[in-house]
């Protein structure tokens, strides 16, 4: 079980910016070397991504899993089968079945992997429960469910873990390893995004969505529908926030946000279904693209885009910029003054290999394969090394909440004619004297 007073002083520690490292708060070998028993809390696409990676090792034992939906339910029990593990038990009589398995005893954590508005109930839930809560993107859709996932997780002190892949991508770490030794000189602007087309997800099978549709076109379409703000952001600004050390030394002040009208998804129902298909008639209240531009404590702007009803390729948009040079995702290039030819863009490759980040030459063999080019690997063994030491994760409550709240402030500027909105302090003020954390320890 969970020793909750060992946590609440390893955060106050934490808090209070004593604590120099997650090591220096683990307990002994034995427990490091012990496996860490993970339920799973749904087990759709992404879910399931998730358990055929852990399966993959034997440091981790999948004692039970839970879905509404029984034939992702069989499909899960017959790789933990194949995996050589105990059949596990499964719940799935309706959805509050999760909240019987989180009652048991032999859970450590558990993986949350459902539709958006599940996320901040469910989390705060395994909180409460006593199990570390490991919770897809976002974490949560309102203000008020940060508050709930910060304010559980102080309250009981177990960790809450948003689990952001990207911030474990490569070239994103290498460029991290870059900044956190000064290359590009003191932080300044940064941008990021989700661009992305959607459209064939929203929509699935042909213009169908909700009732009809199925995987995520059956409940994430919805948003699409009723909202209009940057409703994806965690891709983009986590691994931003880190290169910032946000809630770590900063924080986030301010943003503003701006759309542009809605078209794309409208033409695509009226491409696969034709004008007189009933959804042709639905109103979409999500512009096509969402432009947030946030102020930091510390002075740096960062502009998220996010951009997913158009017709596009894939980018994430990054940019990262200081005193001495930038690096831009987009053509993967980088100019550093004094050592680029001047004025001209380099090739970044052989930087981003030069500065290869410590973890993944330690773990890329082991990260091949595992999914979205090896990050899937690295954000799973955070929060499994995690949960096997008792430690702090190295994404926390503040984090979650930092990053998924630009959802529902950036729904109230648009609402407001771009009127600027300020973020909340979710650290009380900890964010002046918390440490640097991520990825700064050998295990993860």
């Amino acid at each position: 079980m969970i020793n909750r007073r060992r946590f609440i002083q390893q955060n106050a520690l934490a808090g209070a910016g004593l604590a120099l490292a997650p090591n220096l708060a683990w307990p002994s070998p034995a427990d490091v070397a012990k496996k860490a028993r993970i339920g799973f809390i749904g087990v759709g696409l992404r879910g399931t991504n998730h358990l055929q990676n852990l399966l993959y090792r034997d440091d981790v034992t999948v004692p039970a899993i839970c879905d509404i939906d029984p034939a992702r339910i069989t499909i899960a029990q017959g790789l933990i089968a194949k995996a050589g593990q105990k059949k596990p038990e499964a719940y799935a009589q309706g959805e509050s079945a999760y909240l019987q398995m989180l009652k048991r005893d032999d859970l450590d954590g558990v993986i949350i992997a459902t539709p958006w508005e599940w996320h901040t109930p469910m989390a705060v839930a395994a909180m409460r429960a006593g199990k570390y809560a490991g919770v897809e993107v976002s974490a949560a859709n309102t203000v008020e469910e940060c508050w709930d996932l910060v304010n559980t997780s102080e309250a009981t002190g177990v960790p809450c873990m948003i689990l952001e892949n990207v911030c474990y991508r490569r070239d994103v770490m290498a460029v991290l390893n870059m900044v956190r030794q000064g290359m590009f000189g003191e932080m300044v602007h940064c941008q990021c995004g989700y661009q992305h087309d959607l459209r064939s997800v929203k929509f699935e099978p042909g213009a169908e969505f909700g009732a009809k549709g199925v995987h995520e076109a059956h409940w994430r379409t919805a948003h699409s529908v009723k909202r209009n703000g940057d409703l994806y952001p965690t891709h983009g600004i986590g691994p931003i926030a880190t290169c910032l050390d946000i809630n770590r030394g900063n924080r986030f002040v301010s943003l503003t946000a701006t759309a542009t009208k809605a078209r794309g998804l409208h033409g695509y129902v009226v491409e696969k279904g034709g004008e007189n298909h009933p959804n042709a008639k639905v109103d979409f209240k999500l512009g096509d693209v969402v432009t947030t531009v946030i102020q930091t404590a510390n002075g740096e702007s960062v502009l998220v885009s996010h951009d997913t009803n158009l017709p596009r390729p894939y980018s994430l948009g990054f940019r990262v910029q200081g005193t001495k040079g930038l690096w831009m995702n987009d053509g993967n290039t980088i100019y550093l003054e004094g050592t680029s030819p001047a004025h001209t863009w380099e090739p970044a490759e052989k930087y981003l290999t030069s500065y290869d980040h410590p973890l993944w030459k330690k773990y890329a063999e082991k990260a091949t394969g595992s999914g979205h080019g090896g990050m899937d690997f690295f954000v799973l063994h955070a929060f499994v090394e995690s949960v096997k030491r008792k430690a702090p994760t190295p994404l926390d409550a503040y984090d979650a909440a930092a990053w998924s709240v630009i959802s529902p402030l950036s729904e109230m500027s648009i609402a407001g004619g771009g009127a600027p909105q300020l973020f909340p302090d979710f650290t009380r003020g900890r964010w002046m004297s918390r440490p640097p954390l991520f990825a700064l320890d050998e295990a993860y």
